[in-house]
């Protein structure tokens, strides 16, 4: 009986006690001024946030390094605010006007993480055939232009509490970009890891930094680069396409991360070889891509757009994703990888059927059963109603 009426006291003491603050508590906030005495946007924490991650960035073309006829890099600097931070293995995404056109790209940053701290990014822009905006961008960026890019994303990046000590890196062609930034970033001690580079290309002129990737790798022993030729018969080279055996050819004797970066031929005979080495899925990275895979048979359809209550009807091919179409249209969505990992472009689908193809698609459970898309992997398949923002 003692013991039933302690808690029952102890209890009736704690509803009291309740009550006495939030009372107490709601005389403090009555009695507060109407006005916040700081404005939010001068909270510390809002501004590291804003460093960290702003919503975009404007940005000016310093200069342009030419590599042969195939590729370009390009140094940005901030107009004004200092640049977001980024971690080796990230890139930035632009926003582009190309004609009626509103277009978003992304590439990986070629520059070290330091670069950032001192204004600079680096990005490189290889020519592909029919590329609609890497044709743009090489054909008509300027020094003194003026670019908006995102803030920098991306989840190629070394973790120490998840990847191996060292990173067998495997890069095709302008897939070498998130590569010599990680190299760059271990050679000024900012990434404590140590990093083997299986870089093929088709021929030693398609071979971009050879001569930094040759000294980086000359100046620290956690850096090595072997270089592969599928096309040419050269001394000095590995040969053929990298493999299984390229791999445990030059790869640790321990445990190692395998991170991949290139077209999409580089990821489909990857995804036949790497099972040859046993290997668990978490030591396994690849750059999100897309296979640009389409429907089995061209068609036409149309697409009506609902946007906050507008609605138009645009046109739209089973050969282009419906991002493709909205961006045809000059309608913009918010997009960053065009890959269907980061789900910026989600959309609804209120009816319709679409394609997407096989191992693309990245949705939430909750998103496939209420019919939500991301329209940069999916290809129409009928008329659509699609609602966007």
């Amino acid at each position: 009986m003692s013991r039933k009426k302690a808690s029952v006291n102890g209890n009736f003491k704690d509803i009291v006690n309740t009550v006495k603050f939030l009372t107490e508590r709601k005389r403090f906030i009555d009695s507060a001024a109407p006005v916040l005495p700081t404005r939010t946007d001068d909270f510390g924490v809002n501004k590291v946030a804003r460093s960290l991650h702003p919503k975009e960035q404007k940005l000016v073309i310093d200069r342009i390094e030419e590599h042969s006829d195939i590729a370009k890099s390009y140094y940005l600097r901030s107009e004004a605010a200092p640049l977001a931070c980024f971690k080796a293995g990230q890139y930035l995404t632009f926003r582009l006007e190309i004609g009626s056109a509103v277009v978003t790209r992304s590439y990986s940053i070629a520059s070290s993480p330091a670069s950032a701290l001192n204004g600079e990014y680096q990005i490189t822009v290889k020519r592909i055939a029919n590329g609609f905006v890497s044709d743009h961008i090489l054909d008509n960026w300027a020094v003194g232009d003026k670019v908006t890019a995102y803030a920098p994303e991306g989840n190629l990046t070394y973790n120490p509490l998840r990847d191996a000590e060292t990173i067998v890196a495997i890069a095709g062609g302008s897939g070498i970009t998130p590569f010599i930034s990680l190299a760059r970033a271990i050679a000024q001690g900012d990434e404590n890891c140590s990093l083997t580079l299986l870089y093929g290309c088709r021929t030693p002129e398609e071979i971009l930094f050879r001569s930094e990737l040759d000294s980086l790798a000359c100046e620290s022993e956690k850096i090595k680069v072997v270089y592969v030729l599928s096309h040419s018969d050269e001394e000095g080279y590995e040969k053929g396409f990298i493999g299984a055996d390229i791999i445990k050819k030059y790869a640790p004797e321990g445990d190692y991360s395998i991170f991949a970066c290139g077209p999409e031929g580089l990821y489909k005979h990857l995804g036949s070889e790497l099972p040859k080495l046993g290997k668990e899925k978490k030591f396994i990275r690849f750059e999100v891509f897309s296979s640009g895979k389409k429907a089995d048979e061209q068609k036409d359809f149309s697409i009506t757009v609902i946007d906050r209550g507008n609605e138009s009807v645009i046109k739209a091919s089973s050969s282009e994703t419906v991002l493709c179409a909205f961006e045809r249209a000059g309608i913009e969505v918010p997009a960053r990888c065009h890959t269907g990992e980061c789900g910026f472009c989600r959309s609804k689908l209120v009816s319709g059927k679409v394609f997407i193809p096989e191992g693309e698609d990245k949705r939430r459970i909750a998103d496939m059963q209420f019919n939500f898309i991301h329209p940069c992997c999916c290809y129409p398949e009928s008329d659509l109603v699609v609602r966007i923002n």
